[in-house]
């Protein structure tokens, strides 16, 4: 009994520690698992392998991730196409002119403004000359001018800068489409090639995902069979106490016996207890692995059991390397990882080559002043004066411009940064290119100690079994033995504690074993359509 004592608290422990540690590979969302059959008296959930891995793949924040990896992915691709499609903008601006500066101050310029209607005196003179008509003085012409002015309202002055306008406005429309550009052909292929690679990170999570559940869910049908066995334990020495207490009674037993028979009863009560406290423990926590409403009672459907004979026990090394070469997501995603990084090198390259783009720009100005009435002169009367008022979009204040060309831009010269940058690019595919090396001999390995780690637990498991078998013989002969009375209280009780403790080393066996097996099949990185619980349940079509 003692040793029985210390090895169900030697395991519980363990096994709580088992299932605690998965929930650092990523939990998934709060959700009811689809399939898992639902009691309808207390609402109890009853949950498969099955239920719960459905769960965590639809569910799984890592998983989620991973998707929004991909989505990522899509927008770069679609950002990179962006480069190549016509881009449009469109601008606009607005000016008040509160004071204009003069742009002939300090200059002679003003002397070509000097005779001030000297010229149309001249050449009014001169008409008159050539009519015989009479000629005036050049006082009497800004005398009549001033008179047709003022007839046709006219203010004389104005003031103001001649040159300046009170409002201006200015719109454009430019449209430039990319005729050639190496840079942006090599980003949209990488960013197809980044779109692969957080495709293939996904389905790694997907299988790593798988693995962490069942070792969750392993655990906590090892940890609920553990306390089954202590239950056991406890009925059958309550059995045994019954028994000496009669036997005291009767005189034909030592009371020593009935003592130590209830010290034992009593530390086995206290190790069932902490047995089904692991087992409730256990069950929480694959309800927050699975983010299940803690309030909800589960219940686990299965047993820990190991088909016979296990097909994966004839597989060799080179066999299951062979297969994880082919089919492990990541070592695909170390291979593509290194085109991602070539592709990188490529669209440094390609800034040797120039840019050539087509462009075309429509500009549509303003020029508003707050006055917009215009005097106008009879060209055949030099006195004869009008006034006419403008609207605020006259066509005299508003010009458009059209223009359409060709632009080539080419870096001739930078000064070897992009020599230094290519020369750091090769750097990164070598190093992936390492990396990828490194990763299949780490898998090799992997692949080699997993089928190590499973042959061992197989052996272990078939002498658990033929060791349980033989300790409840032993046990039914040494009860056969007590009941004629050749073999006493104390032998019996030794071979109790033997089938218990036997049965405990089967079910750590098991579970060791198809915690090996799942680590296995993870290390080889078993297709969709190979295994049949990814089949059944992460045969979902990706994202």
């Amino acid at each position: 009994m003692p040793r029985l004592l210390t090895r169900l608290f030697r395991w519980g422990p363990a096994a709580a520690l088992l299932i605690s540690g998965l929930l650092g590979a990523g939990s998934p969302a709060t959700a009811q698992p689809t399939g898992a059959s639902e009691s309808t008296t207390d609402s109890t959930l009853v949950l498969t392998l099955d239920d719960a891995l459905r769960v965590s793949l639809e569910r799984s924040y890592g998983l989620r991730g991973a998707r929004l990896d991909i989505q990522n992915a899509d927008a770069q691709i679609r950002e990179a196409w962006g480069q190549l499609y016509p881009e449009l903008s469109l601008s606009g601006s607005y000016t008040r002119n509160v004071q204009t500066a003069n742009p002939f101050a300090g200059s002679d310029v003003t002397g070509l403004f000097g005779g001030g209607n000297a010229t149309s005196w001249v050449a009014f003179n001169e008409r008159a000359r050539q009519s015989s008509a009479k000629t005036i003085s050049f006082g009497e012409f800004q005398r009549r001018r001033q008179q047709g002015r003022q007839a046709a309202g006219v203010t004389p002055g104005g003031g103001g800068n001649p040159f300046g306008v009170d409002n201006q406005f200015s719109s454009g429309l430019s449209l430039r489409q990319t005729l050639f550009s190496q840079s942006a052909f090599a980003a949209v292929q990488g960013a197809r090639q980044l779109q692969n690679v957080n495709q293939l990170g996904l389905d790694r999570e997907r299988q790593a995902l798988v693995d962490s559940v069942r070792g969750a869910f392993y655990g906590a049908l090892l940890a609920q069979e553990q306390a089954r066995v202590a239950r056991q334990s406890v009925e059958r020495t309550k059995k045994t106490l019954a028994d000496i207490r009669r036997q005291v009674e009767e005189g034909t037993t030592p009371k020593y016996q009935r003592l130590s028979t209830d010290v034992e009863l009593s530390n086995l009560q206290t190790q069932r207890v902490q047995a089904e406290n692991r087992a409730d423990l256990a069950r929480e926590q694959l309800k927050l692995a699975l983010a299940l409403p803690m309030d909800r009672p589960i219940a686990l459907e299965g047993s820990l059991a190991v088909e016979n004979p296990d097909p994966r026990l004839d597989l060799t090394v080179a066999r299951a390397t062979q297969q994880a070469f082919q089919h492990r997501p990541d070592l695909e995603q170390a291979r593509q990882n290194i085109e991602l990084r070539e592709v990188d090198k490529n669209t440094v390259r390609a800034q040797y080559l120039p840019t050539v783009s087509a462009v075309a720009n429509f500009d549509y100005t303003g020029g508003v002043p707050d006055d917009r009435s215009q005097t106008l002169s009879n060209p055949t009367d030099p006195f004869d004066f009008s006034v006419r008022e403008r609207g605020f979009f006259h066509t005299d204040f508003w010009n458009p411009s059209l223009n359409v060309g060709l632009q080539l831009s080419w870096t001739l010269f930078d000064g070897f940064q992009r020599e230094s940058q290519i020369q750091q690019r090769e750097v990164a595919v070598r190093r992936a290119k390492l990396q990828r090396e490194q990763q299949r001999a780490a898998v090799q390995l992997e692949i080699e100690q997993s089928l190590r780690t499973l042959r061992a637990a197989y052996q272990r498991l078939r002498a658990q079994e033929q060791n349980v078998e033989t300790a409840e013989l032993n046990y039914e002969y040494t009860h056969r033995r007590v009941e004629n009375g050749v073999s006493s209280r104390l032998e019996l009780r030794e071979a109790s504690s033997q089938l218990d403790e036997s049965r405990l080393n089967r079910l750590q066996a098991i579970h060791d074993y198809l915690r090996a097996r799942s680590a296995l099949e993870r290390a080889m990185g078993v297709p969709l359509s190979e295994d049949s619980t990814f089949q059944r349940v992460a045969g979902s079509p990706r994202p």
